[in-house]
Order: structure tokens, then sequence, then C-alpha cells
């Protein structure tokens, strides 16, 4: 192997590293496994590998817009939080028009899958692009920013049914959407208890600097309720049977020790009641899911 190849290589994975950090590219295990959730509760048997492979394709476009587009709007203030002054954009590892480069560019990816899957889906394309490009705005004219940032993600359980199904018309898309929704608010008022502080010196809307640490994992424990809830309205919609009723009894169970970790005066664990059990809940949902699906209609 030539120095020129030796020296290139770890370049090269330092510089993947670098911007799969950016978008960090680890937390789509949150929101993923709900698209797929929609796409096959939109169908009798399994969808095909197409359709799987460009709703997957579209998700990963958008998120990783979204992502990039939030990293660039909040660059400047990234820099005076001492949690993210070391982010590739502030720190300038990244620069700027690469970043917008990579936005730009995610977002056409994401339009294209669109247009592979029904027409509603590339229809419904802009209201997407413009609805990610709103969520880094919210944060700085109102606290109701992670409702927003809910729904965003909410909107890849719909994306998911109609890329499968092609209609919005059953109640179950939109129950499995509040309770992405829900979930989601609830877990980034949780991710926002970190930055209280720089939020209030910023000017930043948020609710736990609005209504302070305990209110805020009050209203976070509200809403974790509704994803419990929601999350049985979608199997009793769906007709979904036993192991799916046992999954969601696991889920709000997870729920349940997310906010055990958490204390108003003792925020120790928030990584862990943010990351780990989130990535659990997410993925456990989606395995009930599938597996009810296969022994209701192939086996």
């Amino acid at each position: 192997m030539s120095q020129t190849s030796q020296i290139s290589s770890p370049s090269l994975i330092a510089t993947v590293r670098e911007w799969a950090e950016m978008i960090k590219i680890e937390h789509t295990v949150f929101a993923l496994p709900f698209a797929l959730s929609g796409l096959i509760l939109a169908v009798k048997g399994l969808p095909d590998f197409a359709t799987v492979l460009w709703t997957v394709i579209a998700f990963a476009g958008a998120r990783c817009a979204a992502m990039t587009l939030n990293r660039l709007i909040d660059a400047e203030i990234d820099a005076r939080n001492p949690r993210t002054k070391e982010r590739a954009i502030p720190a300038g590892r990244i620069s700027k028009k690469q970043a917008w480069f990579l936005a730009l560019a995610s977002f056409l990816v994401m339009i294209l899958a669109a247009s592979m899957l029904p027409r509603i889906c590339l229809y419904l394309s802009p209201v997407a692009v413009a609805w990610l490009s709103l969520y880094s705005f919210t944060k700085r004219f109102t606290w109701v920013c992670h409702f927003v940032l809910g729904i965003a993600l909410g909107g890849a359980a719909l994306g998911g049914w109609v890329a499968a199904g092609g209609s919005l018309s059953a109640a179950t898309p939109w129950y499995l959407a509040l309770a992405v929704s829900t979930w989601v608010a609830g877990f980034d008022i949780i991710y926002a208890l970190q930055d209280i502080e720089i939020d209030k010196a910023e000017k930043l809307f948020s609710i736990p600097s609005r209504f302070g640490t305990g209110r805020a994992l009050q209203i976070s424990s509200g809403l974790h309720v509704l994803t419990a809830l929601a999350l049985l309205a979608v199997g009793w919609c769906s007709g979904l049977g036993f192991i799916y009723f046992g999954g969601v009894c696991v889920v709000a169970g997870i729920l349940v020790y997310e906010h055990l970790l958490l204390k108003p005066n003792d925020l120790s664990k928030l990584d862990a009641a943010f990351f780990n059990m989130n990535g659990i809940l997410s993925i456990s949902t989606f395995c009930v899911i599938l597996a009810d699906h296969l022994v209701r209609h192939l086996l």
C-alpha cells in the first residue's frame, strides 16, 4: 500500500464520521422504524422491495436535510453554547457552503424517491420540505417548537403509510402519527433540559426554559401517556392481536422507566433516558407490529 493511500483512507473515514456525527445518523433509529411500521400496517402481506427501498431513501434524504438545516441555522448559537460549540460547523470542520449543498442535495434525493412512490407522496413532498425547514426557526419565537418537531417525525409514519397504501382516509395512520408526535415531543422536552440556561441567555423558547424543569418533566410524562393511548388505538383500529398489545405494554413500561430515570434535581441519567430508552422503544414497537402482522397475514 502506498503512503498516499495510507494517509487518504484514515482521512476519508474521519470525514465520513464527521458528516455522520453532524446529522446524528445514529438517531435514525428513533423515527425510521415508525416509517416502516406505517408501511407494514398499510398492506395485508408485505410491501414489495422497491416500495421499502424508496421509502427508506426518501426518509433518509428528508432526515439528512432537516438535521443539516438545523445545524446551519443554529450554528452561531451553537458556537456560544459550551455543550455544542465543538460541533462541526461552529468549530469550522465543515463549512456552511458544504452544509448547504448537502441539505439541498438531500431534499432533491427525498423528492426523487417520492416520485418513485404513489403520486400522493410527490404531491406532499413540498409540505414536508416546508415543515422540516420551519422547525429550526420555531425555537426563536415559541415554546411549542417541541410539537413542531414531533409532527415532523409523525409525518414519517404517515409517509410510510401512503407509500404503501396511497391514501390517508383510514384512522390508523393518524393514530400512529399521533403516537410518534407525542412521543418525540415528550423526549425532545427531556433533551431540552440540558440547555435551560443557554436558552434563557439567548432568548430562545422551550418548555423547560418557560415552565421550569419540574413542570417540563410533567408535560413530557403527559405526552407519553398520550403516546401509549394512541398506540392502543392503532391496534384497535387495525385489528392487531395479542402480540401487538403485549408489545404496547412493554413500550409503556419503557416510557415509565425513562421517566423514573429523571428527577427535577438530578438529570445525571438524561443521556440514558434520551437515547437508550427511546431507541429501544422505537425498535420494539416496529418489531411487535411486524411480528403481529406476520402471524395474522402470512402464517
